[in-house]
């Protein structure tokens, strides 16, 4: 039964590479037959697992709640969007979102579910190291606008310099993942060489100091929560 589980919500979170768009398209007929199938397997677990336990404890069980809601509407998108398509109305299926509810809240995704619970405390205690991070970032944007601004410097293509915040803003933060260096600083480094103290500054700051303090606060509170819920309960 738990393999079986795991094969349909394999197959329905794979329809996703097949639907359009798609990577490797198939006929909407095909990929909504198997979805159609894979709906009703996780309605049938469902049904079973209602009739072995009390009916009370069922409906307070959230996660039960959640796969239903989440088969119903994805049969009822799922029958739009075939309506429409034969009158040619372009839509999208929205229901995609909810396929994920599968994978987190049947009785046999306990791990998956003790991990996305540990994720989801996790993430108010890193808000603080995150928005300090972003101020950091924000700063030094301003601090580019106010030096690159007004030289009218270009990039290699040709196109304005660090003359938009929020694109210095972008540009700044793909920075301190390194996959624009060292082309970003290049023009700025012909203007004057003595530019590129303003971007060691930032790299420094912010992908070296910023990012390993927001890698050790995402590890210790995860790793915290983790033990909590490991040794404390059994959801």
């Amino acid at each position: 039964m738990r393999t079986a589980t795991y094969f349909f919500i394999f197959l329905n979170l794979s329809l996703a590479v097949f639907e359009e768009p798609a990577v490797y398209p198939l006929p909407f007929l095909v990929t909504s037959l198997v979805e159609v199938l894979c709906l009703l397997v996780f309605f049938g677990r469902l049904t079973h697992f209602a009739k072995v336990t009390h009916r009370s404890v069922f409906w307070k069980d959230t996660k039960n709640i959640c796969i239903m809601a989440a088969v119903l509407l994805s049969l009822t998108d799922l029958a739009i969007y075939g309506v429409l398509r034969i009158y040619n109305v372009k839509s999208i299926r929205w229901s995609r979102i909810v396929r994920p509810i599968f994978l987190i809240n049947f009785a046999e995704s306990r791990q998956i579910r003790r991990a996305f619970r540990s994720i989801r405390n996790t993430l108010p205690e890193i808000t603080y190291v995150f928005l300090l991070f972003m101020f950091s970032l924000l700063m030094f944007s301003l601090m580019a606008l106010k030096l690159f601004g007004e030289r009218n410097l270009q990039t290699a293509e040709g196109l304005p310099y660090f003359r938009n915040y929020l694109e210095i803003v972008f540009d700044l933060y793909v920075l301190v993942t390194t996959a624009n260096s060292p082309d970003v600083m290049m023009p700025a480094f012909d203007f004057s060489s003595w530019y590129a103290l303003f971007f060691i500054a930032f790299v420094i700051v912010n992908t070296y100091i910023f990012m390993s303090l927001f890698l050790a606060v995402v590890y210790n509170n995860y790793k915290k929560h983790l033990k909590v819920i490991f040794g404390g309960t059994n959801y």
